[in-house]
């Protein structure tokens, strides 16, 4: 089934991340990304300043071939680039695991993607590059494109979505074990105990949801 997933990286981990050493306060959205053999050209939304020349505030990035201005209203400026994948990136990781990417928005913090696969399989394949590359990525949501919220995500809590979700991030699930329960604990702000207690009961609830779809009609 086709699944749609959201991860953030730092916001100096994409070449376009530059901008915000300059303008700190303004904020990036890729408009659309075309493949065209090698080569991936988008244009993007430069959002919430007005300066006399916004290429010129994009730094020299090894990412980066070429930026040029297109249009501008204001203080939103639409430009075009054009990317080097020579550059081991977020865009060249996409491309060479061929996972589309839906949307991106960039601020001073981070940026987030939204990216498309055909299954989970087509994400996980994704992510597994990226650790391979030391790509810092953090996922933050994973689902299926259904036109209704299913059931696994009707019943988890929020809280026991983000513990399993720091878990599996983390590498919790990983034989052997890249972090302990208590450095969850840490992160999450909450004692060993109760990482233990969302962890379980998130799974039990999971585990529900899947297998009574997966039992047979009587």
């Amino acid at each position: 089934m086709a699944t749609e997933a959201t991860f953030t990286v730092p916001s100096d981990q994409f070449p376009l991340g530059t901008v915000f050493e300059r303008l700190p306060e303004v904020t990036v959205e890729l408009e659309r990304i075309i493949p065209a053999q090698d080569v991936v050209i988008p244009y993007f939304w430069v959002r919430g300043v007005e300066v006399d020349d916004i290429e010129g505030a994009f730094l020299d990035h090894p990412g980066v071939e070429n930026i040029r201005l297109v249009d501008s209203v204001a203080d939103e400026y639409l430009l075009r680039v054009e990317w080097t994948l020579r550059y081991d990136g977020v865009l060249s990781t996409l491309m060479e695991t061929k996972i589309p990417l839906v949307k991106a928005v960039g601020t001073n913090e981070q940026w987030t993607f939204d990216i498309r696969g055909d299954d989970r399989r087509d994400i996980a394949a994704f992510r597994e590059r990226c650790r391979e590359l030391d790509i810092p990525i953090t996922l933050t949501k994973l689902h299926a494109l259904t036109p209704i919220e299913s059931e696994t995500e009707i019943a988890l809590t929020d809280t026991q979505q983000e513990a399993l979700v720091l878990a599996y991030e983390r590498g919790y699930f990983n034989t052997p074990r890249d972090v302990t329960m208590a450095d969850l604990g840490d992160k999450l702000g909450i004692s060993q105990q109760a990482v233990a207690s969302r962890l379980r009961r998130g799974i039990s609830s999971i585990l529900g949801s899947t297998l009574t779809e997966l039992r047979p009609p009587e």
